[in-house]
């Protein structure tokens, strides 16, 4: 197969993803949504510290990503990198090409958040509002696709694909930080199907775009 050929497919397995996460979060909108989030502040789940605790990780791991990357730049003068070294660099790369992809859609879609956070913005629980608003920007409607879930597959999913010995390990610390997003109520089950599957699809083109090959 050629490389031509090789990212034809890779988009029509793209498009086919893309269609089935539209499929998902339209089902979650209508019928899902809304009941999980009610559920959810009902039984207090979102007063469990551990949930909260959870959320922290991924944007921690952004915010060392730079640092990461400047070290690794400087390594590399001094022989050419070991196999975690390069799937580490791709993957802090991954992570924040695929945030500033989450912040852009973010603002194209405008979803209010599932409950009321701050500067008293609006939400479902705190007032009521539902619903995407295309085109309106601001952290008030920033809810979908997911941050979090968007930046916890684009750094994980790249050692996933390319270190198939670290799946285990980055599914046990990646399902819970996905789970707590929506006991947190910090996000709508769709936000972080949304998020996942857009972190995933970055991981994926990473990978392919620096022809890191599976191990």
């Amino acid at each position: 197969m050629t490389i031509d050929e090789e990212y034809r497919n890779l988009l029509r397995r793209s498009l086919i993803v893309t269609g089935s996460c539209i499929l998902a979060v339209v089902i979650c909108y209508f019928w899902v949504d809304r009941s999980v989030a009610f559920f959810v502040y009902d039984h207090h789940i979102n007063s469990t510290a551990v949930f909260r605790w959870l959320t922290y990780p991924p944007p921690e791991v952004q915010n060392w990503s730079a640092l990461m990357l400047t070290v690794l730049i400087v390594r590399r003068a001094w022989g050419p990198f070991l196999r975690w070294q390069k799937v580490l660099l791709v993957a802090c790369i991954s992570l924040i090409v695929a945030d500033n992809f989450r912040i852009s859609l973010g603002d194209v879609f405008g979803r209010y958040w599932p409950e009321t956070w701050t500067h008293d913005n609006p939400s479902l629980i705190g007032t009521g509002t539902y619903g995407f608003h295309p085109f309106q920007r601001g952290d008030d409607v920033g809810s979908f696709p997911s941050g979090h879930a968007c930046r916890i597959w684009g750094f994980a999913g790249v050692w996933m694909i390319a270190m198939p010995g670290t799946r285990v390990v980055a599914l046990v610390l990646s399902v819970p930080m996905l789970v707590s997003l929506v006991a947190m109520n910090y996000h709508f089950v769709s936000d972080v199907i949304a998020g996942s599957v857009l972190g995933a699809l970055i991981a994926v083109y990473a990978v392919h775009l620096t022809r890191l090959k599976m191990a």
